[in-house]
């Protein structure tokens, strides 16, 4: 298992938690985050949306609120997305924290891209625009079924979560579609599986990062 002194501290990192609704991103980021600062690294634990002041506001009106259209619905994801790039991520990098965030720019791929049917060329040229092209080291997939996301999500459900298990399927369908097409950056882990599991295999896969950074 590779320690956290093993990551060079000076440098940047960008880890990205996706998946469907329900799948543990949270806790994985923050168990992440955990490990990092016990070694001594700043660490940024972010979200989209709502990673910000603004991204409240439009977190509010996407989750919680009534109909927003399909193409509405990615474009407001992506005003998200540039205004928490430009005043969290990127100054987080430049200063050589590490930055975990719950979902980025895979989550409107599969949602608006796929889910919504969507161009999902159109919707990723969108965020990369809207980033300036800032892409995560590292996606951590937590893959879970429409149904065991159901399950665990009980009876509190927002306005994305509300959709059908046809939804969800394709959402995660989505997914699995990006780390095929690019499994150098990605890691996808069976969400079912015991948390502190889940924790050991992307600690390994985060000590990877160390030994590319420093060939």
């Amino acid at each position: 298992m590779p320690a956290v002194r093993d990551v060079p501290p000076t440098r940047g990192c960008f880890v990205a938690f996706e998946g469907g609704d329900g799948a543990g991103k949270s806790t994985q980021s923050a168990l992440l985050g955990a490990w990092l600062r016990e070694g001594g690294r700043e660490v940024v634990l972010t979200r989209e949306p709502g990673g910000t002041p603004v991204g409240m506001a439009i977190r509010d009106v996407l989750l919680h609120g009534e109909h927003v259209a399909p193409r509405a619905e990615a474009l407001l994801f992506a005003a998200d997305r540039a205004h928490h790039v430009a005043t969290v991520v990127r100054p987080a990098l430049e200063r050589g924290a590490v930055v975990l965030t719950d979902r980025y720019m895979d989550s409107s791929v599969a949602y608006q891209g796929v889910a919504r049917s969507l161009a999902r060329e159109d919707v990723r040229g969108l965020s990369l625009w809207a980033t300036e092209g800032l892409l995560p080291d590292l996606t951590v997939v937590l893959d879970v079924t429409s149904g065991e996301g159901r399950t665990r999500r009980g009876h509190v459900h927002d306005r994305l979560e509300r959709e059908d298990d046809g939804f969800h399927d394709r959402v995660r369908q989505g997914f699995l579609d990006l780390a095929a097409a690019d499994p150098g950056r990605y890691l996808v882990l069976d969400a079912t599986a015991p948390a502190q599991q889940i924790h050991a295999a992307v600690r390994e896969r985060f000590g990877l990062l160390a030994d590319e950074a420093a060939v």
